[in-house]
């Protein structure tokens, strides 16, 4: 009887062995509690470094923006000052409704978003149907003919200008939007994009819909489209984005003050007013502001397009 009791005791003498039930020695919870702690503090270290940086690199890009904004609420001979004036003296409310008379401000915005919803949509149409046709349609040489017009990006837009322009002005499309339109209804970037984020589909579900009947235009229209709200968006913004401030295509082709957009027509107003520093900076943030709507609408889409468009290739 001895012996036994001193063998049940045994274990509870090792702090290290395990008690009889699995359970472990208070030495070792107070050990494992340690470890967590440390774990946790680690993890908390360091997501406050991570998200410290953040905050700097978020500061860094929006003091540009800070200072404009300020900018466009001083009058011009406080635009430059050193030390930089943050918060102006006097906010010059009058700035932002000055510029309409000074220059046809709302024609240019209206020359910009036609452009840039028109092309948009183009593009966002054409190459969500080619991307489909290099994705999900099967057929000889599909993987070639991606890689060459994929291989097209690589290639500089100045190497082209001048055979584009030469066959816009013999067709007669020179000093109008069918120029732009027709230029950038088109773009391997979106079905590059659509294509990567359209691999992530199950091939099974374009396979069911056959069997079902439907045509290509119907599995593209019917299940693929529903599927790729967040690519439709990411490269709607894109497009939007980039057909927005777009410079030298509008400058190239649009020579009639009427067809100018708002990157043209600021342009053209610093040349003619380089000394009011204040109208200038008023009339690029009226510029930015479409963009940022744009963006503030469709941010969640365009993360979740991004984040998801290089999964499978």
């Amino acid at each position: 009887m001895t012996n036994m009791a001193e063998d049940l005791k045994a274990p509870e003498l090792t702090g290290g062995v395990p008690l009889r039930g699995g359970a472990t020695s208070p030495e070792d919870r107070r050990g494992s509690q340690r470890k967590r702690s440390t774990r946790e503090q680690k993890k908390r270290t360091t997501n406050v470094i991570i998200y410290g940086v953040l905050v700097v690199l978020v500061v860094a890009l929006l003091v540009p923006f800070i200072w404009m904004i300020s900018s466009s609420l001083k009058e011009n001979n406080q635009v430059l000052t050193v030390p930089i004036q943050w918060i102006p003296s006097e906010f010059v409310w009058s700035n932002y409704t000055d510029i309409w008379t000074r220059i046809p401000m709302m024609g240019y915005l209206q020359n910009s978003l036609y452009l840039a919803v028109i092309i948009t949509c183009l593009q966002v149409l054409t190459g969500s149907l080619a991307a489909y046709g290099f994705s999900k349609v099967r057929f000889p040489g599909r993987d070639v003919l991606f890689l060459a017009y994929i291989g097209t990006i690589a290639v500089p837009w100045q190497a082209y200008m001048v055979p584009q322009y030469i066959m816009m002005q013999q067709l007669g499309l020179t000093n109008s939007f069918n120029a732009l339109i027709l230029l950038q209804a088109f773009g391997a970037f979106g079905v590059f994009l659509m294509r990567q984020y359209y691999m992530t589909i199950p091939d099974e579900l374009c396979e069911a819909a056959r069997i079902d009947g439907l045509s290509e235009y119907g599995i593209w229209a019917r299940v693929i489209l529903p599927l790729s709200k967040p690519a439709l968006a990411s490269l709607a913004l894109l497009t939007f984005v980039n057909t927005w401030n777009d410079y030298m295509g509008p400058f190239i082709y649009l020579t009639s003050n009427r067809l100018w957009t708002v990157q043209l027509g600021l342009r053209s107003f610093v040349g003619q007013f380089d000394a009011e520093y204040a109208m200038i900076m008023t009339g690029s943030v009226i510029s930015v502001i479409p963009i940022l709507i744009i963006f503030l609408l469709g941010q969640r889409y365009f993360i979740q397009g991004i984040a998801t468009s290089g999964m499978k290739g």
